[in-house]
Formats: C-alpha cells, sequence, structure tokens
C-alpha cells in the first residue's frame, strides 16, 4: 500500500510538471501585456476595489476617523430605514432633481441634433461651442458663476427687469426655485448626449425619409416612425448614463448651497448629504452604509433599465 501511494504521488508530480510548465509559457508570452497592464491593476485594486471593499466593512463599523472602527453590525442601516429624516429629505430632493434634469437635457440635446443634422456650414465649430458646456458644468467655477447669475442681484433678475419689468426673486435662496436653478445647470451641459444623438442621427439610412416622403409622411410622423424607433439604442444609453451623473451629483449643489443644502434642505442632494456625515460630523461608517445604499439604487435602476429595454429598444436585428 506504501509504495503505491508513493507511486500516485509520483504520478500527480510528474502530471503537474506538464501544467506548470505550459502556465509558465502562457505567462512568459504574455509578460509584455501584463507590464503594460500593470499601472491600470495598481489603479483598479488600489483605487477602486480596494477602498470599495474597505468602505463595506466600514459601513458595518462606528468609525470617527480618530478611533478604531466598532463593529456594530447593521445599525448604520437600520437607522438609515428607521430614524433618519435627512435621508429621506436627500432622497426627495435626488429623485426630484434626476426625475427632471435628465428627460428635458435628453430631449434639448435631441432638438439641437436634429437640427445640426440637417447640415449646417461650421458644423464643426458649432458643436464644439455646444460641447463645451458638458466639459465645464461640473467644476466649481460654473457653479460660482452659476450663484452669480440667480442671486438677488444676479444677471437674470437684472435681465427680467429690464426686458419685463419684473422683479424676481432670490432663485438660490427661495425654496420654491433653488432647486430648478440646479436643473437649468445640468439642462445646460447638453453637449455630450448632443454629441451622440448625432452620431446616432447620422447612422440612419437617408433613403428611409424619402421613402417616407413618397408615401406623403409628414415630418412629425417621420420622427415618430422612423427617427425616434431607430434611436431608441442611442435614448437608452444617454438616458442610462445621464441618470446615474444625476445621482452622483455634487459639486453645484455644495457649491451654491455652501455646503448647507439649504434652503430648508431643499438642494440637499444625496451626495452632499453623504459628504455632510463623513468630512462634516465625522461619522464614516454612517457615511460608508449611505455610499452603498446609493450603489445599490444605482444598480436596482441599471437593472431594470436593462430588463425593460427588451421591449421599448429597437436594434437592427
Amino acid at each position: 500500500m506504501a509504495f503505491r501511494s508513493d507511486t500516485l504521488v509520483e504520478e500527480s508530480r510528474a502530471a503537474a510538471l506538464p501544467r506548470k510548465g505550459a502556465m509558465r509559457r502562457i505567462f512568459d508570452r504574455n509578460i509584455h501585456a501584463y507590464v503594460f497592464l500593470l499601472p491600470w491593476l495598481i489603479g483598479f485594486f488600489g483605487l477602486t476595489l480596494g477602498p470599495a471593499l474597505a468602505s463595506l466593512y466600514l459601513s458595518f463599523t462606528n468609525y470617527d476617523l480618530l478611533q478604531s472602527p466598532d463593529w456594530v453590525g447593521a445599525a448604520n442601516y437600520v437607522r438609515i430605514a428607521t430614524a433618519d429624516p435627512k435621508f429621506a429629505a436627500s432622497m426627495k430632493v435626488t429623485f426630484l432633481y434626476v426625475l427632471l434634469s435628465v428627460p428635458l437635457k435628453l430631449a434639448f440635446a435631441l432638438l439641437i441634433a436634429m437640427a445640426f443634422n440637417r447640415g449646417i456650414k461650421g458644423l464643426t465649430l458649432y458643436r464644439a461651442i455646444f460641447y463645451l458646456p458638458s466639459l465645464l458644468g461640473s467644476s466649481v467655477a460654473i457653479a460660482v458663476l452659476w450663484r452669480q447669475l440667480f442671486a438677488s442681484d444676479g444677471l437674470v433678475n437684472m435681465a427680467l427687469w429690464q426686458l419685463f419689468g419684473y422683479e424676481g426673486p432670490s432663485w438660490i435662496s427661495n425654496p420654491n426655485y433653488s432647486l430648478y436653478t440646479l436643473v437649468i445647470l445640468s439642462i445646460w451641459q447638453f453637449g455630450s448626449p448632443m454629441i451622440i444623438f448625432l452620431a446616432g442621427l447620422r447612422q440612419i439610412p437617408a433613403d428611409m425619409y424619402e421613402a417616407a416622403e413618397i408615401d406623403g409622411a409628414s415630418k412629425q410622423r417621420q420622427f415618430f416612425r422612423i427617427t425616434l424607433p431607430l434611436l431608441t439604442p442611442v435614448i437608452f444609453f444617454n438616458a442610462v448614463i445621464q441618470t446615474i451623473e444625476a445621482f452622483k451629483a455634487f459639486t453645484p449643489a455644495f457649491i451654491i448651497s455652501e455646503g448647507t443644502g439649504g434652503p430648508i434642505n431643499s438642494t440637499l442632494f444625496y451626495t452632499l448629504y453623504l459628504y455632510q456625515e463623513a468630512f462634516g460630523f465625522f461619522r464614516m461608517g454612517y457615511a460608508s452604509a449611505l455610499a452603498w445604499v446609493l450603489v445599490v439604487i444605482i444598480s436596482l435602476f441599471t437593472a431594470f433599465s436593462f430588463l425593460s429595454a427588451r421591449y421599448w429598444v429597437h436594434y437592427d436585428d
């Protein structure tokens, strides 16, 4: 029996040698690819996956940056669900912002893209100019400028007084209007979805419109029967991307409300509330739980979007 067991060990070692040699050859053959991937791998594990797993652990603890994390189990999540009125207020503001800004931005971007698709001189220049707000819109400087525009003595109220004799309110400090100034800022950043819409419109065959005109279809009917159905993959992509970005919006609300989310929590975005908990009150464990709740919300929305896409998104096949 001992002789047989020794034989089996030797056979397993002999069988493992070719496998090790094959793995070694594969590694040697791809060593250059691994070297080029090394910066991305370091960034992914060190700056993305590692911090994400650390925040997941911290979401089950009581942590204030000064003392060691104290394990509290699901207490943070229970508090979010049952004993945090600010969580409900921030979710209400965030969902209202998403429901208003995303459809309006996409509609405006599609309108501009259709105007460009008709063919105008200097299209490249206009496209670059209209795309510029998407590059600058999330910056601190633009948020400061937006706050000045909608202040009680800002340019908007000056224009309203000069043109219509109407003395506008202080849009920023009035809770009835403050959120809508941020919605307008989001719509102003329509450049990115506009470029994608324009690319999608260029892919629609022109002979389909020619055939529709011969059959007597109006421009409105062509839009709803040809343009929209063939553009649904692009609409779906833009809707998912812009909704995720809207859920993560932070800088405009932080700058315009000066980090308070006011007046009366009217601009208390979810990300701003998360920031207050983490860096205002140093409740890092609770802030980590809030962050993972946001991850779940965005994941559920994305999953629902892909599940519902089969009923309204039309691909070539």
